[in-house]
């Protein structure tokens, strides 16, 4: 029986009158129920990519150590002595628009299942996190920050990075960005795949309710009046059976029995047996009536379309489920052989001997019309701004450092367990986490990182920029970049000038990811994020895994020494436009963002890489958002010493305040014993890069003689109070590292 189409049913499913003409044409008939909301669900923008997709495929994927790009749960790359390092980041934004808690904590769920389903031990969380201002915001924010504690405090994964940032334009449309990092040895990566006809498919896991039908249709559409309507929407986590699952395929993943492991995420089990039949180019039989059920009266459409979490998909080998029913049985787990593979390339859905639907895989799965639409730039080329000067230096550093923006991030990072699992470094509150590959002297350095502002204002180069920080995140603790995990938040691509910020901050990812050497191997794409107050700014999260080969040689970002030399490295250009100090002191947000080389940023880092190697250094600390002083400022609060050096004497036509705040790029902070100074100044010569004497650490207040004093206690008054509609602490026992140093 066909379904009654108007565009209320074809909005319910986020499909066009297009895209069903052409469902019609291609089954030679009407889809019925069933069928529509199975093809609604994986042609919607969350799934499809029908949008982005033809800009994806131009980031650079592959490379030498490149195990799994693109393409399946996660990405993976060869961190040597035979393990492999498996990445992914995601959004779970409206989720966490209409449902705070829930939304968050099902985000790092949902991430988590993609790194287990790959083989892999998830050993790190990270979160890149964006609201309106506080305190109008703080529902949002509270509430996102308990669910993701909530959530990875529970099932044991530490949370050891991230960044949070307050704008307007995400006042009715948070972020919030969740990245997971997993190891397992090379020759136990498993794929998500439905091979061998006759082979099972056992799901496992939870029981399958109502909650979470349609989420991915509701990602695929804007953030309105009637958004509160989609709250069934979203779904409903539980950390302690996701560990149990966890530990479940833990056990699983060198067993012979097991084909292949697909999570059930956005689309539910339509996503999970279409895409891992697909990829196999086989096949599947579902049979409805054998899926285990938490609420009664259940129809077909709402078992295959509900997004209950906490279960996975696993494809056994027949006549062998009874070695893999017995793991799960360990671990309490509900498991039920509910379909097959089969061969003839069609998902078929029977609810026990009524047939339900029958599609084509490939209808399914690589079916959805590709948009092609135009982007277009802004009229006029963004021009520079006039950013008047101030006279009390240590008043605009005062302003800054207690702005929410720049403020410590202690009251969020200390409702997340960082330390679980004993294998973190560096812990949160500086450049990148560092954590340990167990049984090796290696380990990972984490980021993520973008700001959108210079987005907004340049998106080509906000996205480079995003690039360009991160990796000097990782480099900052002694790592060298790896790969990139990306998740590209934007507005609505229907606008033209929404679509070419999407054009242009791809396009910025992939000529500095090319620059760098660093491929995509993973990511996610989160469109329509916008509500009654328009568009959020372009957001391109970049999340980066690097690798240190010893430990022992790693860095932090807070000064460890008295008596030191602190230096800054790169140099210094009148570049106040889309900064911090423009917009807290002024009151202004335009102007183009800071300018950045490329060749340039790649000889800064391969210069503190390798002094980093050769012992020279005892601290390094990026600088990014309020420019030298106030990168200068979190050196000094994080290692709890001051400095004190001569007048800072800037280059010609630099002014003062632009010295100081400048948000220049390729530029550190870094600090060394007065022995080094001789071999840093020859290593400097041979990367061809500035370095430049700020004074010597120690003492409680940073001083630039004639020019500014400030003690700092008041500093970190100010740093520390900067989040004034913050989450209250958590309890915890014990104590924490300091923030930003080794744990």
């Amino acid at each position: 029986m066909s379904v009654k189409i108007d565009e209320r049913t074809l909005r319910e499913v986020a499909l066009t009158p297009h895209e069903y003409s052409v469902i019609v044409e291609r089954l030679g008939r009407e889809p019925n129920e069933v069928e529509l909301g199975m093809i609604g669900v994986l042609w919607s923008e969350h799934c499809s990519y029908k949008t982005s997709g033809p800009l994806l495929r131009r980031l650079p994927s592959g490379g030498p150590g490149v195990l799994q790009g693109p393409g399946e749960n996660a990405g993976a790359v060869d961190v040597g002595e035979g393990w492999a390092a498996v990445f992914k980041i995601e959004s779970h934004n409206h989720p966490s628009a209409i449902e705070p808690y829930q939304g968050a904590a099902t985000g790092v769920g949902g991430i988590l299942r993609d790194v287990i389903a790959m083989g892999a031990r998830p050993v790190a969380l990270l979160d890149s996190l964006r609201f309106g201002p506080l305190p109008d915001s703080a529902r949002h924010f509270q509430g996102v920050v308990a669910g993701i504690g909530g959530y990875g405090n529970c099932i044991g994964v530490p949370t050891v990075g991230g960044e949070v940032y307050f704008d307007d334009c995400y006042a009715g449309n948070p972020l919030v960005n969740a990245m997971c990092v997993g190891l397992v040895r090379v020759e136990h990566l498993k794929r998500a795949r439905a091979e061998g006809a006759g082979n099972l498919l056992v799901l496992v896991g939870a029981a399958t309710g109502r909650d979470g039908i349609h989420g991915a249709s509701f990602a695929s559409l804007e953030l309105d009046e009637t958004s509160e309507e989609r709250r069934p929407a979203v779904q409903v986590g539980n950390p302690f059976l996701e560990k149990c699952l966890l530990e479940a395929c833990m056990d699983l993943v060198e067993h012979e029995a097991v084909i292949g492991i697909q999570d059930l995420g956005a689309a539910g089990l339509t996503s999970a047996v279409a895409e891992a039949a697909g990829r196999a180019g086989a096949g599947a039989r579902v049979d409805v009536a054998r899926v285990p059920r938490r609420e009664a009266g259940m129809t077909p459409y709402e078992v295959m379309l509900s997004e209950s979490q906490e279960r996975m998909l696993f494809v056994v080998a027949r006549g062998r489920e009874a070695e893999v029913e017995a793991v799960f049985e360990t671990w309490d787990l509900e498991a039920a052989v509910i379909g097959e593979v089969t061969g003839d390339g069609r998902l078929e859905v029977v609810d026990g001997s009524a047939a339900v639907a029958r599609l084509p895989v490939e209808l399914l799965t690589q079916g959805a019309p590709v948009r092609r639409l135009e982007g277009t730039p802004p009229v006029a080329p963004v021009a520079e701004v006039p950013v008047p000067e101030v006279e009390d230096v240590a008043a605009a550093l005062l302003r800054l450092v207690g702005s929410p923006n720049l403020c410590s991030r202690r009251p969020v990072y200390r409702r997340y367990d960082h330390m679980v699992g004993a294998a973190t470094l560096v812990a949160p509150g500086g450049d990148a986490a560092l954590v340990r590959i167990k049984g090796t002297r290696r380990a990972l350095a984490l980021t993520t990182d973008c700001n959108s502002r210079y987005c907004s204002l340049d998106p080509y180069a906000g996205a480079q920029i995003a690039v360009a920080e991160a990796a000097r995140n990782v480099v900052a603790t002694g790592a060298r970049p790896l790969a990139v995990t990306d998740c590209l938040n934007f507005g609505n691509p229907d606008r033209p000038e929404v679509f070419w910020q999407l054009e242009e901050a791809v396009a910025g990812i992939a000529q500095a990811c090319r620059a760098f050497e660093v491929p995509v191997v993973s990511g996610n794409v989160s469109l329509y994020n916008e509500s009654r107050a328009g568009a959020i700014f372009p957001t391109p999260v970049i999340g980066m895994v690097g690798l240190i080969e010893d430990y022992d040689h790693r860095l932090a970002a807070g000064l460890r020494q008295e008596g030191d030399f602190v230096l800054l490295v790169g140099a210094t250009r009148n570049e106040l436009g889309g900064s911090e100090y423009a917009k807290v002191v002024h009151g202004i947000v335009a102007g183009p963002p800071p300018a950045l080389d490329l060749a340039r940023e790649k000889a800064v880092q391969a210069f503190v890489l390798a002094a980093a190697e050769a012992g020279l250094l005892r601290s390094a600390h990026d600088l990014a958002e309020g420019g030298l002083l106030v990168a200068l400022a979190e050196s000094c609060l994080l290692g709890g010493m001051g400095l004190r050096g001569p007048a800072l004497k800037p280059e010609d036509g630099l002014r003062l305040d632009a010295a100081f705040f400048s948000e220049s790029q390729s530029r550190f902070i870094i600090s060394a014993a007065s022995r080094a100074m001789t071999d840093l100044q020859t290593l400097a010569r041979r990367h061809r890069v500035e370095i430049q004497l700020l004074g010597m650490a120690g003492g409680d207040e940073i001083e630039f003689e004639g020019q500014l004093r400030v003690n700092l206690g008041e500093l970190r008054r100010a740093w520390e109070s900067g989040l004034d509609g913050a989450p209250p602490p958590a309890p915890r026992a014990g104590t924490s590292p300091p923030s930003g140093e080794e744990a």
